[in-house]
């Protein structure tokens, strides 16, 4: 790991330095377990009682006005900073880059011979590229990973191990896939033939693309599948979480956040800067406007057309509790029906 002085790291992050400019670091760690040569990070002014107690060397504090009584009692020379988040996030990458692939290509790889490959790229143990594929400039390619015929990767992509990048799909550059993603299996398209005795699916083709632009990031697991005529296309800054499943000819919008374990069935349109908390489950056909936040668990049954948040999760009770409010949801349209003819009655005396 670089070791960095408090200095360089200000080159980089900006800020202003309380303390020793020559304070050095070496990696970075939480408030709690921090050491004397480890950097920590206190993300506002609550948390700075803790800093006070923290044995790491130097810290990243908040500029603000309402963190300045604080500072006064910590010891570690601080680095502050407008938004000290997003700024140990820059610092844990200067400080603890990930390990990358050995250089060149794996002697294990199997790269076709009409593949175009960029100056640096790394190619793992088992990894194949495909006839007629593109990768770009400083891409990794993990172990055992697949890149099918046609596909174009931009530069300085990472692919890590065991990831799918099936034939014709398109990948911007800085693109990040985690382990075990599949971008461009074929969507799920039926048509059902009733002619047929007793009647059978039919499998429709998928001939579109999934199409990633730049800087989006793939949690590990996650699949995102081709169009079925045009392209499913994940806009740039996207980031996705693990385990998520993006149906055909879906549309997310620059700089959404979505959450592990969401399902978004074909043909949604959800828009920019949106975030989607974990499981939550939207049908197919559906437009979601921009800066919309969706809570976890929600079920999303028709288009939202405004900006804001919303919730559809029953609170948690006990089990018998929620027997009984279920015998009563059964009852509600009749309950609803009842009430409206109270009120005619009434209107009528």
């Amino acid at each position: 790991m670089p070791a960095l002085t408090l200095a360089e790291l200000q080159s980089h992050l900006g800020g202003s330095i309380r303390g020793d400019p020559g304070t050095l670091v070496l990696g970075v760690a939480s408030l709690q377990q921090a050491k004397p040569h480890q950097l920590g990070f206190v993300l506002n002014a609550k948390y700075l009682p803790q800093a006070v107690h923290s044995q790491a060397g130097a810290l990243i504090v908040p500029d603000t006005a309402d963190a300045e009584p604080f500072l006064h009692a910590v010891r570690q020379p601080c680095l502050a900073v407008a938004n000290p988040h997003a700024a140990f996030a820059h610092a844990i990458a200067l400080l603890q880059p990930e390990p990358q692939l050995a250089e060149d290509y794996d002697t294990s790889a199997v790269v076709a011979e009409d593949a175009l490959i960029g100056d640096d790229v790394r190619i793992g143990a088992g990894a194949v590229i495909g006839a007629g594929a593109s990768i770009g400039a400083r891409c990794q390619i993990g172990p055992l990973s697949v890149i099918g015929p046609g596909v174009v990767l931009g530069d300085d992509c990472i692919l890590h191990a065991r990831v799918v990048v099936q034939h014709g799909c398109s990948l911007g550059n800085r693109v990040i896939l985690h382990p075990g993603v599949v971008i461009g299996a074929d969507g799920f398209g039926l048509a059902w033939d009733a002619n047929s005795a007793g009647g059978r699916w039919l499998k429709v083709p998928q001939a579109g693309r999934a199409i990633l632009e730049d800087d989006v990031e793939v949690g590990a697991n996650t699949c995102i599948d081709r169009g079925a005529l045009d392209d499913t296309v994940i806009e740039t800054g996207v980031k996705l979480d693990n385990q998520i499943q993006i149906a055909h000819n879906c549309r997310i919008g620059r700089h959404t956040a979505i959450a592990a374990c969401v399902g978004i069935a074909g043909s949604t349109t959800i828009g920019a800067y949106c975030q989607i908390g974990g499981a939550a489950m939207i049908i197919g056909h559906l437009n979601i406007c921009d800066r919309v936040t969706i809570s976890a668990g929600t079920f999303v049954a028709k288009d939202i057309r405004e900006p804001g948040v919303y919730t559809s999760v029953q609170p948690l009770m006990k089990h018998e509790d929620w027997k009984h409010n279920a015998v009563h949801l059964r009852h509600l349209d009749a309950l609803v029906r009842r009430i409206k003819s109270l009120e005619e009655k009434f209107k009528e005396d």
